[in-house]
């Protein structure tokens, strides 16, 4: 009885484990294989999944290195496979092959790829197992992609976007220039390499590879750098070295070259330092991309994006490309600015060199016509990659041309007393009308002051010095006692008023104008010097003519704009004088250029109104040093734009009166347009 019992036992045993060893179906499979697929990994896909005719037609490394250099090279990501379920009563039957409907998607670098197949699986013996088994072939990778088809891809690449002034003159074009090579069966004569690698900012180096890759032949063009248009001296000084030329190519243009450089800036080489800070931005080693100016602050706008097609090329010759993905280049903004580029010009051209800056807006609306540094640079030098010689004469020139003065502050001098002026009259402590008895060469208040005292230019300014003469003669004894009828605490409120001490609401990084180094006036002293523009009160040029806009405003200081689209008219300060205060300083400021020291700016037809200054940088208590000279100044019967001009070092020159004389050449210029 125990024996019977023990046989039943394991009569049990043996079909509880029948059960628990149930075969695999192709679902299980599928599902299994699917989800090794979407992690990608192909050694257990081919080792565990795969029939026996799969591996005898793809090896593994055929299967496994070919998916992940695809992987690689077009960038698969966010790859995802599914199936579609069969029917719950499916009954599997192992002589018959199982048949899967699957759908495959991804993202790719030339856009996203989604396609159908069928997996087919059989019931085989393979390293000692039996169970379901897939086909496979390259198409399953890519839709119709065979064992001896190659993947192409292109790209197509996008245009930058241009930069226009408001007329539609371009200051940043996509144009032609030349790009120099060689053709090797003319260049017989290889001490030559090392003048042409000087002459194209490039290595000896460089050339030998290029000119042993695979494709050159001794009558090919090969290309070795790019060259500007407009340097037609270097394009002579290469054609005389045999085997050497050039041919036209595209290439970014500058139209108005030194006048806007600073402003516009120029695209350039990728560098290693840029490719790691944009990494994930989809730039190449071989990209161009904006490296100053507008061209960098507006990369992301002018750049575009570049079109990319993946496409299968068959075995036979002249075989016709498949197209699998495609996406069409996205070309970059075309970006208009409010900049007059014929003013512009006209401005920097009559500054002949000379070291500063000049602004010019259009009082009316706040746009920004004008913006000049002087002197400048040829931006299709840095373009095509200046070489290290040039760059050391420029960075060491002694006038500075690498440096933006119209983003720079400096002490603005004379040219801020119709600023004082128009404080003191709205704070009631300036009488226009009422004259000041005033006499000598300096003043101070008290013996309070020590040893410093107000100096003045004219002492011959007649009495009593009423505002008219004293901005006629631009008197600092006058400005200063009435800063100090002001008082350091309401003079230091009014300039905050005015934009001193906050950033200037501007696209572009400029210095801020200052009160002092820390915002504050601490000494009587200090208060007169600030009141005619000189202790450590800085503008920067931009500002100081934004601040001139109130005179013809009634009190309005707008923000200057420099983009075309940009909403005009937006108000930054508002309410700073009254319009009967505008009236007596606008005619002031005529009287200014008619009687006073400004009379080089009084040509015929074009009645100018401004304000000289000259301020003195000192170097030492006990010398004087660099004087800068300004003039800010408008048309007072056609005021279409108050200019802004800034000379460094004037003092051999006729004083700030040599810097009206410069900004009266831009209104003739302008007005024979």
């Amino acid at each position: 009885m125990k024996k019977l019992m023990y046989v039943i036992s394991l009569l049990l045993v043996s079909i509880l484990l029948t059960g628990c060893n149930e075969k695999e179906t192709p679902e299980d499979r599928m599902k299994a294989y699917v989800s090794t697929w979407n992690e990608s990994k192909f050694p257990e896909m081919y080792s565990s999944y795969l029939n026996e005719e799969t591996k005898k037609m793809f090896d593994s490394e055929e299967f496994v290195d070919r998916q992940d250099k695809l992987a690689e090279d077009l960038g698969f990501k966010n790859l995802k496979v599914t199936y579609t379920k069969p029917k719950e009563d499916t009954e599997w039957n192992v002589e018959k092959p199982a048949v899967f409907p699957i759908q495959i998607s991804m993202d790719t670098i030339a856009g996203p790829i989604t396609f159908e197949k069928e997996m087919t699986w059989h019931y085989e013996k393979l390293n000692d197992k039996e169970t379901w088994y897939a086909e496979w072939d390259p198409s399953f990778i890519l839709p119709k992609l065979t064992a001896k088809d190659k993947i192409q891809i292109s790209t197509m690449p996008a245009k930058r976007g241009k930069i226009f002034d408001r007329k539609g003159n371009p200051l940043a074009m996509n144009g032609t220039g030349y790009q120099a090579g060689i053709v090797p069966g003319k260049f017989t004569d290889e001490t030559k390499k090392n003048e042409l690698a000087k002459l194209l900012n490039t290595t000896v180096e460089f050339i030998d590879g290029q000119l042993n890759q695979s494709w050159v032949q001794p009558d090919y063009f090969v290309p070795i750098a790019p060259v500007p248009k407009n340097n037609q001296a270097l394009l002579e000084q290469l054609l005389t070295i045999p085997g050497v030329t050039y041919q036209e190519t595209e290439m970014r243009e500058y139209p108005y070259g030194e006048s806007a450089a600073h402003l516009v800036g120029y695209i350039g080489k990728m560098t290693a330092e840029l490719l790691e800070k944009h990494k994930d931005e989809g730039y190449k080693e071989t990209d161009l991309i904006g490296r100053q100016g507008l061209e960098r602050i507006l990369e992301d706008r002018l750049r575009g994006k570049d079109g990319v097609g993946i496409y299968i090329k068959g075995p036979e010759t002249g075989a016709t490309l498949q197209k699998v993905v495609e996406t069409e280049a996205v070309n970059g903004e075309d970006i208009s600015l409010t900049i007059d580029a014929e003013l512009q010009k006209k401005t920097f051209e009559a500054m002949k060199g000379e070291p500063g800056a000049s602004a010019a807006v259009d009082p009316m609306t706040g746009e920004t016509l004008v913006l000049v540094s002087s002197p400048s640079f040829n931006p299709s030098e840095f373009m095509v990659g200046i070489s290290g010689e040039r760059y050391k004469k420029l960075s060491e020139d002694p006038l500075k041309p690498l440096f933006n003065r119209f983003a720079a502050a400096y002490a603005p001098g004379s040219s801020i007393k119709p600023i004082t002026a128009a404080i003191g009259i709205e704070k009631g402590t300036l009488d226009p009308k009422k004259g000041l008895s005033i006499t000598g060469k300096t003043w101070q208040k008290d013996s309070s002051w020590g040893s410093y005292k107000v100096s003045r230019l004219h002492p011959e300014a007649p009495n009593p010095l009423d505002l008219n003469n004293a901005l006629v003669f631009s008197d600092n004894i006058y400005f200063a006692q009435q800063a100090l009828a002001i008082g350091r605490e309401d003079f230091t409120k009014s300039l905050k008023n005015y934009g001193f001490g906050e950033d200037i609401p501007f696209m572009l990084n400029f210095s801020p104008s200052q009160i002092s180094n820390d915002g504050s006036i601490g000494s009587e002293g200090q208060l007169a010097d600030t009141s005619f523009g000189q202790g450590q009160m800085l503008a920067n040029i931009l500002h100081l003519a934004v601040m001139y806009e109130p005179f013809l405003t009634n009190g309005i200081m707008y923000k200057p704009t420099l983009l075309l689209d940009d909403k005009t008219q937006q108000v930054w300060k508002e309410e700073l004088l009254s319009k009967s205060t505008a009236d007596e300083l606008k005619q002031d400021l005529r009287n200014v250029v008619v009687d006073g020291y400004a009379q080089a700016a009084n040509i015929p037809n074009i009645p100018l109104s401004g304000k000289t200054g000259t301020a003195e940088l000192k170097k030492s208590k006990a010398e004087s040093g660099q004087e800068n000279g300004f003039f800010i100044s408008y048309n007072s019967a056609n005021p279409t734009f108050i200019l802004a001009m800034m000379i460094e070092d004037v003092s051999d020159n006729q004083g700030s009166g040599y810097v009206a004389e410069i900004a009266a050449k831009v209104y003739q210029a302008s007005a024979s347009q």
